[in-house]
Formats: structure tokens, C-alpha cells, sequence
């Protein structure tokens, strides 16, 4: 599914600087408002890590792009809807919704069970799964080639947690760059992350001889999290996102970030 090679220019990524509030940033854009000339202008206020390209990255501009970012301005354009979006630390994303600062939460967040216990995921709308990035030549071809070295992970994802099952211990980062940084620059044996990511980074890094090879950790999707409960703005999501997939818009906005067709699912 990602063996295309990207070909995209990505000029660097935002320096987050984290608040006290659930680790979140603030805002990449100034607010709709609700209270100018239209009164009834309705806002979807958007929480993702901006660091986590080809899906949400800042572009040269400093303004947030890439899948994700594409892919919730269509769900909210088709709702009615204006979309602000706003950058906080993966980790706090979750408690963030929770306290009610984001009406929805994008940001390459695997469906998982644990998870759904905290908040109300969309239907999928990503078949990702996990790589392992290593330097060339190390021979790591499986994640049970990985005990006895040094692992990083971006905390709290499935990279963290597949590799933690196998009874491991990980280095933890903020950002998967952050861990791939670490991977270039000897601090770490070998990545675990979502595909796309490692392909990208390896894209966008062609000298620095990284490798990989799939996981086998088993086939994950993405949802689009929204506060537990909130069946009204969840079927909404819904139905935006099948009338993009039935129209063809989502396939338009994949084969732009992925150079494929989107597969079915």
C-alpha cells in the first residue's frame, strides 16, 4: 500500500511549545467568531499534532497542511461548518477533548479499544500499519530482532505498544521526528511508527541510509475522535466523510498525499 516513494518538499517542522493545558499549544489560527455579523456562524474546533507529516505538518507559511488537515476542512466545508485548528502534543489530545477545549480530534489516531473508552471515534478513514526504521546494515528485519536494543517510540501510540507487548522497553519522544532524529543521530537502534511516517521521513532523507521493513503488527485505522457521547456530531462526521468517499474527494485528497489510489476498506 505505501510503496510509492513521496515526493514532496517539507521544509521543516514547528518547534512546539507546550502549555500547561493538557500539553496543548495555541491556536495556528485565529477563531471564527461567533459573535460578528453572523451570529450563527458555526465553528469546528479541531485538535492535532502538527508534527507528524505527510499526515498534519506545518508548511513553509507556517500554516498546517497534509492529509488530515485537507481531509477534516472537507468533512467541516460539507457540514456547514468553519474550521480552526489547533496544535497540541499527541499525549494531551485525548484529555484536551475531554475538557471540552476541541469539538474533534484528527491526527493519525489508531481506532483502538482502550481508547473508545475515552472518546467517541468516527468511522475509519485510514488503513495504516507499523514500520521499523533502522540504519542500513543493522539486519533488523522483525520486531523480535529489536530485544536487546534501543528502541524509540513516539509516546503513547501504537508504535509504543506494539513493541511494549513483545515485553520491550522503549525510548520515549514527544514527536516520531523527534525519535527518527534520535534513530540518525545514534541515540537509538531503530523506530517503530506508522508506515506512512517512516516512508516519508525516509523520503524526505535520502543520504542518512535508514531503512525498513513492515512490522507485522497487524493492520490499524485511523478515526476522527470526538467527546464520549457526542452521537449528534459523530454521525454528522460520519455522513460527511461517506458522501468524500462516495464522490470521489477523499480518493482526490489520498492519491495527493500518497501518489495511489486509496485502497477500499
Amino acid at each position: 500500500m505505501f510503496k510509492s516513494k513521496f515526493r514532496f518538499v517539507l521544509t521543516g517542522l514547528l518547534s512546539l511549545s507546550l502549555l500547561a493545558l493538557a500539553g496543548c499549544g495555541s491556536n495556528s489560527s485565529p477563531a471564527p467568531s461567533s459573535s460578528g455579523s453572523d451570529s450563527t456562524e458555526k465553528v469546528l474546533r479541531v485538535g492535532s499534532d502538527i508534527a507528524y507529516a505527510p499526515f498534519e505538518f506545518m508548511d513553509e507559511n507556517q500554516k498546517p497542511t497534509g492529509f488530515d488537515v485537507e481531509l477534516i476542512q472537507a468533512i467541516a466545508d460539507d457540514m456547514g461548518y468553519k474550521m480552526n485548528i489547533e496544535t497540541c502534543a499527541f499525549d494531551g489530545l485525548i484529555p484536551a477533548l475531554q475538557a471540552g477545549k476541541y469539538d474533534a480530534v484528527i491526527s493519525a489516531m489508531t481506532i483502538t479499544d482502550d481508547r473508545a473508552k475515552s472518546v467517541t471515534f468516527s468511522d475509519k478513514y485510514f488503513l495504516s500499519g507499523q514500520y521499523i526504521a533502522s540504519k542500513k546494515g543493522s539486519n533488523i528485519k522483525s520486531l523480535d530482532d529489536l530485544k536487546g536494543k534501543k528502541i524509540g517510540v513516539q509516546l503513547n501510540t501504537t508504535g509504543q505498544y506494539a513493541v511494549e507487548e513483545k515485553g520491550m522497553e522503549t525510548n520515549k519522544y514527544d514527536t516520531t521526528p523527534d525519535a527518527m532524529n534520535a534513530l540518525l543521530t545514534g541515540g537509538v537502534d531503530a523506530v517503530v511508527a506508522d508506515s506512512p511516517v517512516v516512508l516519508w521521513f525516509q523520503a524526505q532523507n535520502p543520504t542518512a541510509a535508514i531503512e525498513s521493513v513492515n512490522a507485522d503488527s497487524g493492520e490499524e485505522y485511523y478515526g476522527i475522535a470526538t467527546k464520549l457521547g457526542n452521537t449528534e456530531l459523530v454521525d454528522k462526521i460520519n455522513a460527511s466523510l461517506k458522501k468524500l468517499m462516495d464522490s470521489g474527494k477523499y480518493n482526490e485528497i489520498y492519491k495527493k498525499w500518497f501518489k495511489e489510489d486509496a485502497p477500499k476498506f
